[in-house]
């Protein structure tokens, strides 16, 4: 059994070891000149990944088609009380900014027929789209509703929001997307 002294010598040297271990071992930093290639991914700091569904009218839209534009990708069902009380402060973000950036309604495992009455009940005007076997809503790894992602014009993610957004939220993080456009 070590004494107390032999204890504290023992941890010296292993942390000793440890930091040297660290300083060896590190890697070179890269200096990237340009922007480096990103990856897709549904997290902050990479491109959102590309999917192409119809809207509830049988139009598509393809993700990477409105780079140009921020997008806000709003993960939601009919099903879901969270999902409904952040919907009126959607539509009227999309009113007063629709005509700067692209909002989409990305539903989860429901049909158009199911679909369509509650955005004419609700008053949707932003485009509802179809994922009826919920494929995009796993590909972005959508576990909680509603969830939403705000992405750049350049198609990188800037965020993920879980939870409901209210018009204050939803307007702040748009105008944070355009700034960083312009």
């Amino acid at each position: 059994m070590l004494n107390r002294f032999q204890s504290t010598i023992l941890i010296l040297f292993v942390a000793l070891l440890g930091g040297a271990w660290i300083v060896i071992s590190r890697e070179d930093v890269l200096q990237f000149t340009g922007r480096p290639e990103l990856t897709e991914a549904p997290l902050a700091g990479y491109l959102a990944p590309d999917f192409t569904l119809p809207t509830i009218q049988g139009e598509w839209v393809t993700l990477s088609d409105l780079r140009g534009r921020p997008v806000v990708l709003n993960f939601w069902a009919t099903w879901c009380p969270p999902c409904r009380a952040e919907i009126p402060d959607i539509q009227r973000v999309h009113e007063r900014l629709g005509h700067r950036v692209h909002i989409l309604g990305v539903d989860q495992g429901e049909m158009a027929n199911v679909i369509t009455p509650f955005g004419l009940e609700m008053g949707i005007t932003y485009p509802l789209l179809v994922d009826a076997d919920s494929q995009v809503n796993r590909a972005y790894g959508i576990n909680a509703l509603p969830t939403t992602l705000f992405v750049d014009a350049e198609g990188v993610v800037r965020e993920v929001f879980t939870g409901i957004l209210n018009r204050a939220i939803l307007e702040s993080r748009i105008e944070k997307l355009l700034r960083d456009a312009d």
